[in-house]
């Protein structure tokens, strides 16, 4: 007899800051309403864990999880589906195996241990913070800190990328990343106070600010070409926030409002900017596990 679950979790669109203060590694997610479905499914029958991509940091979520619950004579057959692109700053591998722990949790009848999952993705790979409720300031390299910022606010992004793909574990293994953190650390304490003071005051403008002033601090470890010639394009537009970046990837988003109609601002970004490929708009909303039996 198997057993069955099925979870979604959030991908991301970078970050909304990130970075350090006083040698505290942390980011905020900027979770959207794009998401990465896994359903596993358990069985005594089953040999090992085969899975529908080549997902192999997903296995060993699954192994580690087994093993946690003392379940690891269980196999385990898992479906991924998947709007997130990969290397691109969407959190697709976090989203991937988040998923996937707590789809072992739920079939198993356990409940979903937001602390335990997040202990098997740190022992994985440095993590974001979007299966965690609502925004989160999260240490993604050792999971020092997890706090609570408030809910999603009413905006949606528009994404564009540029070329290539990062490897966000082997971004964070960078012998100089501390130094060029602590660099820059004043600024990402002015970002994360107006993206804080945003959220709580529910004022989208605060938000955009902290996460144009984060994207601008981070050039000198992950330089986006267009950036500031994107910061250009959208100031002083009406309904149009702020970009953000994902620090350990290839994306950017354009913060808007939800009436904002983004067809021209798009034009004029790809024509200025060719070598940024719009990729869709989506909500941003607030982080979490989803699950079902």
């Amino acid at each position: 007899m198997s057993r069955q679950a099925t979870i979604r979790v959030p991908g991301s669109c970078g970050e909304l800051v990130q970075g350090s203060i006083a040698g505290q590694d942390f980011l905020v997610s900027c979770p959207i309403n794009l998401y990465s479905q896994v359903t596993v499914e358990l069985s005594p029958l089953y040999q090992g864990i085969k899975v529908n991509k080549y997902v192999p940091r997903l296995v060993e979520a699954v192994q580690k999880t087994l093993i946690y619950l003392k379940q690891d004579g269980l196999g385990a057959r898992v479906k991924i589906e998947s709007d997130l692109l990969v290397g691109k700053g969407m959190a697709s591998s976090t989203a991937d195996i988040t998923a996937a722990a707590a789809g072992v949790m739920l079939a198993l009848d356990y409940p979903i241990d937001n602390q335990l999952i997040k202990e098997i993705a740190l022992g994985i790979e440095p993590t974001d913070s979007i299966f965690l409720p609502g925004l989160q300031l999260f240490d993604h390299r050792e999971g020092k800190l997890a706090r609570y910022l408030g809910e999603a606010p009413l905006l949606d992004i528009l994404i564009f990328t540029e070329m290539g793909k990062v490897d966000s574990t082997i971004f964070n293994q960078r012998e100089d990343l501390g130094f060029l953190n602590y660099s820059k650390e004043g600024l990402v304490r002015q970002a994360l106070n107006l993206i804080e003071k945003g959220i709580k005051k529910n004022k989208p403008e605060l938000i955009g600010e902290g996460a144009s002033l984060s994207s601008k601090a981070h050039q000198d470890i992950l330089y986006k070409k267009g950036l500031e010639q994107l910061l250009g394009i959208i100031r002083g537009e009406n309904g149009v926030y702020g970009v953000n970046i994902a620090h350990s990837g290839t994306l950017m988003g354009v913060l808007v409002n939800k009436q904002y109609p983004e067809e021209k601002l798009i034009s004029i970004i790809s024509r200025e900017i060719p070598y940024l490929k719009y990729i869709r708009r989506a909500a941003i909303i607030s982080g979490g596990i989803e699950g079902s039996k």
